[in-house]
């Protein structure tokens, strides 16, 4: 956005401002039908829009359109003003310009939420914007839980259920040249590409083995048998089974590394 002086066809540069005694006056006017000053609030109210969009434009939407949605939620605080609560407009204007962007942006999501989660979820953002209004600092997640009467899970799952999707190849630390992206804070220390390449040449070495083999195997390394437990449930020899099982480890081993 820096450098960016006209948006949606206006000049931001060129904005006007209104003292807060201006504001007032031209507020009283709007709620009595006045149009013009309510279009000259809209405009001399623009510059809340920008400052409230700053916070939005790092996830890479187009700044016109958060201009676009930022106004109107400048319009709907415009309409819905009431000076009885002893707020300034500006108070009263930024949690509902905010609202309307965080709307649009969960709604145009690449994900897609349950139309539940997504109310539960914009609660949960109209009662952390009001108690840090009211606190003079953010909730916890415990006082947002409590301030709405739900579990303190529903409003962990319903945030995480609307936050912006992130690249596994996104820097988030760079120093001298080498950049560590989120792929290496949460790579699977487990599963690695090697762990399955060695379990696809150990089912394919497992399809080779005869059906009795598998059978002593099974016994032996996965239900923990002796060779003369497997040798008595199946009907053979111990000798037989340590040869058979020595024969079908050593098949394995052969297919393993002819893979």
């Amino acid at each position: 956005m820096q450098g960016k002086v006209e948006i949606c066809g206006v000049n931001t540069a060129q904005l006007p401002r209104l003292s807060a005694q201006e504001t007032e006056e031209l507020l009283a006017k709007a709620r009595t039908g006045d149009a013009a000053a309510r279009e000259k609030l809209i405009s001399g109210n623009l510059r809340l829009v920008l400052s409230v969009i700053q916070k939005f434009t790092a996830r890479g939407e187009s700044v016109d359109d958060l201009f676009q949605v930022g106004c109107v939620g400048l319009i709907k605080a415009i309409d819905n003003f009431d000076p009885t609560h002893m707020v300034k407009f500006s108070t009263y204007g930024v949690p509902m310009i905010a609202g309307e962007i965080r709307r649009y942006l969960r709604d145009n999501s690449p994900l897609r939420v349950s139309r539940s989660m997504r109310d539960t979820a914009y609660r949960v953002l109209q009662t952390k914007e009001k108690l840090t209004a009211e606190r003079g600092r953010e909730p916890s997640i415990e006082e947002i839980a409590a301030a709405l009467g739900v579990q303190r899970s529903e409003v962990v799952f319903a945030m995480d259920a609307i936050s912006d999707p992130v690249s596994l190849y996104e820097p988030v630390y760079t120093a001298g040249g080498e950049s560590v992206a989120v792929i290496d804070q949460v790579g699977d220390g487990k599963n690695t590409d090697e762990q399955w390449l060695m379990q696809i040449a150990l089912d394919q070495a497992m399809r080779t083995l005869s059906a009795r083999e598998k059978r002593i195997l099974a016994l032996r390394f996965f239900d923990g048998r002796t060779q003369m437990e497997v040798a008595g449930e199946i009907g053979i020899s111990q000798a037989q089974v340590s040869r058979l099982e020595k024969n079908a480890i050593g098949q394995i081993k052969k297919q393993i590394s002819a893979s």
